[in-house]
C-alpha cells in the first residue's frame, strides 16, 4: 500500500476532517480534494466486469432504468414533466470529481441530455437491454454515436444512478471514522427509483458535512481517467480493424460497400472518421460488435484504470501535499498588496521554487512531463488554499474562458493564462487572446506564465517571444521545469 503523507494545510478531504489519509486508503476511498474537482469519473464497464457482487448488481440496476426509459419511450410520446421526472438529473457534485476546472460545479443533465437520450432510445437504440452479439447490456453504448451524449453525460448519468450505494458507502466510513460534529443528517433527492409508483425518491442520511453541503466519497476500483473503457474515440480509431471481423459475410460486406463509397480517392483522416460515423449510423449493429471486443479485453480495463487512479494520486495529491508542506505553508507567501502584485509575486515565488528547489517534481508523474493544461490548471488551482485573494477560472466573460481571474472587489483583477510550451497555439495566445480576454474582463492586468520542459521548447518560446517583442516584459514569466535537464549554456 502506498501510504500518503499528510498535509499540513486544508486541501483534502483527510486534511478537512482531520483523519488519517491510511484509514481511507484502507477503506478504498479516493482522497478527493474540497478545493477543486479532480478529473477522475465512474466508468460503468468497470462494475460490469467486476468480481465483486455489489458491483455487478450496481451495473444491473442501472441497465433496468435505462431499459425502463426505453419502453416507456416506446410506448409514446411523453410529458414534458414526466420527461423532467426520468431524464433529468443534477451533477452529483459531492463527490468532487469529473471535468470542472473550476470548484465542483458542473452543467447536470437537462434538457439537451434528456432529447437526446429520449431519441437515441426511440430510434438507433430500441433492441437496448436485449442485446444478443454482446454478454450484456452496457450503458456507454448511448454515446458511442455522439447525438448530443457525451463523455461527461455517461459520468453524471453513471454517479446518479449509483447514488443510493455512494451514499451508504459514505455514510458507513463516516460513522466509523468521523466525530459526531463533523456529520449532519442530510434530505438527499433522487436517490432510489421506485418502479411501482414510477418515480424518484429521496432519503435521508447521515454525511460528513462542509461549507454547508454533504460530502461524498467513492471507491478506486471503478474510477478512471480520460476515457471509459467503452469509448466514441477508441471507436471511430479501431473501425477499420472492427468490421472486417464481423463473422456476418452479408453484413460485412454491406458495411464495407457503404463506408468505401463514402471515402474520395485520398481521405484524411477527418474524412475517414466522419465515413465510419456515417457508416455506424446506417448500421447500429455495428457497436455491438465493437463492445464484444471491449468484453473480451476487458480484464484490461481494470488495470488501465489502476495505473491512472494511481498516477492521478501521484500528481494531484501527494506531489501537491509535497509541495505545499515544504514551500508554502507556514511562509509569508501570502503578503496583502493589489491583485497584479500578489498574482505575481506568487508566479515569481513559483518560478524559483520550480526552478532552483527542486519544485519542477511537481509537473512530472514517473518521469515524464504532464502533457495537459487541463491538469496544470487544477494543479496550480490546489495551491490556492489559503490566499484571501479571490481566485476564479472565468468560464462565461462572453469571449472564452481565461485560465484564472485575482479579484478583490470589482476593480481590482487581473488575469493570469498559464501555458505549456508545447501548445501549438502558444503564439496566437501571446498575440490576442489575453487582449481579448482584459477587455471582456474591464481590466488592463495580466500575467502570461510559460512553462518549458527541454531544450527545443525553450528554443521555440524564446523566438516567438522574440518575434513578439515579449522578451523584456515583466507581466511575461518562463519557467524552466527541465529539472536536471537543463538547456545548455548557448540558449540559456
Amino acid at each position: 500500500m502506498i501510504t500518503t503523507p499528510i498535509a499540513t494545510a486544508r486541501i483534502y478531504f483527510t486534511d478537512f476532517f482531520r483523519i488519517d489519509p491510511a484509514c481511507l486508503e484502507e477503506y478504498g476511498a479516493f482522497n478527493i480534494s474540497l478545493i477543486n474537482d479532480l478529473p477522475l469519473f465512474v466508468d460503468p464497464f468497470l462494475l460490469f466486469d467486476s468480481e465483486k457482487d455489489v458491483y455487478a448488481s450496481l451495473h444491473e440496476d442501472i441497465i433496468r432504468y435505462v431499459r425502463f426509459l426505453r419502453d416507456r419511450s416506446l410506448e409514446g410520446p411523453l410529458s414534458r414533466g414526466i420527461i423532467k421526472e426520468w431524464f433529468h438529473f443534477p451533477e452529483v457534485r459531492q463527490n468532487w470529481l469529473g471535468f470542472s476546472q473550476q470548484g465542483n460545479e458542473g452543467s447536470g443533465l437537462g434538457g439537451r441530455f434528456a432529447k437526446a437520450l429520449h431519441l437515441n432510445l426511440n430510434l438507433l437504440f430500441r433492441d437496448f437491454g436485449s442485446e444478443t452479439v454482446t454478454q450484456g447490456s452496457h450503458l456507454e453504448k448511448l454515446c458511442l454515436l455522439g447525438n448530443g451524449v457525451g463523455r461527461d453525460h455517461l459520468s453524471d448519468f453513471t454517479t446518479n444512478l449509483i447514488k443510493a450505494f455512494l451514499l451508504d458507502y459514505t455514510q458507513t466510513f463516516a460513522r466509523e471514522n468521523l466525530q459526531p460534529s463533523q456529520l449532519r443528517r442530510t434530505a438527499v433527492q433522487k436517490v432510489r427509483f421506485d418502479y411501482d409508483r414510477q418515480r424518484w425518491r429521496g432519503a435521508s442520511y447521515e454525511l460528513p458535512h462542509w461549507d454547508g453541503d454533504f460530502v461524498l466519497l467513492t471507491p478506486k476500483d471503478i474510477l478512471t481517467k480520460d476515457e471509459a473503457w467503452i469509448n466514441r474515440s477508441d471507436l471511430l480509431d479501431r473501425f477499420q480493424d472492427i468490421y472486417p471481423s464481423i463473422p456476418d459475410e452479408q453484413l460485412r460486406a454491406r458495411v464495407d460497400a457503404h463506408f468505401r463509397k463514402i471515402l474520395s480517392d485520398d481521405p484524411k483522416e477527418k474524412e475517414v472518421k466522419g465515413a465510419a460515423v456515417a457508416t455506424i449510423q446506417a448500421f447500429p449493429a455495428l457497436l455491438d460488435y465493437y463492445i464484444r471486443e471491449k468484453e473480451v479485453t476487458g480484464g484490461n480495463a481494470h488495470k488501465i484504470s489502476d495505473i491512472k487512479v494511481k498516477e492521478t494520486e501521484e500528481q494531484l495529491i501527494r506531489q501537491i501535499i509535497l509541495f505545499v508542506n515544504t514551500y508554502l505553508a507556514g511562509s509569508s507567501f501570502y503578503t496583502e498588496g493589489d491583485t497584479f502584485e500578489a498574482s505575481l509575486r506568487r508566479v515569481q515565488f513559483l518560478k524559483d521554487v520550480i526552478e532552483n528547489k527542486d519544485g519542477y517534481r511537481l509537473f512530472y508523474v514517473k518521469g515524464k512531463p504532464i502533457k495537459r493544461e487541463e491538469d496544470l490548471h487544477i494543479m496550480y488551482r490546489l495551491t490556492w488554499f489559503a490566499s484571501p485573494i479571490e481566485i476564479d477560472r472565468e468560464v462565461n466573460n462572453g469571449r472564452g474562458p481565461v485560465d484564472f481571474k485575482a479579484s478583490m472587489g470589482s476593480k481590482d483583477k487581473t488575469l493570469v493564462e498559464f501555458k505549456l510550451a508545447s501548445n501549438t497555439k502558444l503564439k496566437k495566445n501571446l498575440e490576442n487572446q489575453v487582449g481579448i480576454y482584459e477587455a471582456a474582463n474591464n481590466t488592463s492586468k495580466s500575467i502570461k506564465v510559460i512553462l518549458f520542459f527541454n531544450e527545443n521548447e525553450y528554443k521555440r518560446v524564446f523566438e516567438i517571444l522574440k518575434e513578439l517583442k515579449l522578451l523584456e516584459r515583466p507581466d511575461v514569466i518562463v519557467i524552466d521545469a527541465c529539472g536536471d535537464n537543463k538547456p545548455s549554456a548557448s540558449v540559456a
